[in-house]
């Protein structure tokens, strides 16, 4: 068991999706975000499956064929779009995917960047969190505009550069959440 060394990796994770979320304004995401890893469903096979190259969780997926970590955060952390899957209303249509709220593909966006450079370390590019969605082939999956909105921040992120992408979420994105709010609360 390598509970130190998990326990420093999901923590030096967890600050950098909170510094992310913390610098376009998404402030109770980024306190509460990957709460659920501290769990001990989560962080003993975390600790119990840990490599510091990858997430733990594909090493037990590789022993078990599933991941029992993963199918309890995926379950409880809405920045993951596989929380996001349900019956449709529409018979025959069985489960399909529901549109993310954007403040939650951003912390998507952000959560998929924070791990990117926590497992490459100083050899993170800003084309790595693209590369690996890519690899992942979320496809059918994802919502439409789900995929749409965190392909356009990935893409901008590789060609861009972070923080040209954090000013745009700052600038387009968090504004039109904060309307869509207000909206709701009226």
């Amino acid at each position: 068991m390598h509970i130190w060394e998990h326990f420093k990796t999901i923590t030096h994770h967890k600050f950098m999706v909170m510094k992310g979320c913390f610098s376009v304004g998404l402030y109770k995401q980024g306190l509460l975000h990957d709460l659920s890893k501290y769990m001990p469903s989560e962080f003993l096979v975390g600790a119990r499956y840990f490599q510091g190259t990858q997430s733990p969780n594909n090493a037990e997926r590789k022993e078990k064929g599933y991941s029992s970590a993963w199918l309890h955060h995926k379950g409880r952390n809405k920045h993951h779009y596989e929380y996001w899957m349900d019956y449709s209303s529409h018979a025959g249509e069985g489960i399909i995917p529901a549109k993310m709220p954007e403040r939650y593909v951003v912390e998507m966006f952000i959560d998929r960047v924070a791990a990117s450079k926590n497992y490459n370390k100083e050899n993170y590019t800003d084309d790595m969190p693209l590369k690996y969605y890519q690899s992942g082939n979320p496809g059918s999956f994802m919502h439409k505009e789900t995929k749409e909105l965190l392909e356009k921040l990935l893409y901008m992120l590789a060609d861009e550069g972070e923080a040209k992408t954090m000013q745009y979420i700052r600038k387009e994105i968090i504004p039109h959440i904060r309307r869509q709010n207000k909206r709701k609360d009226e």
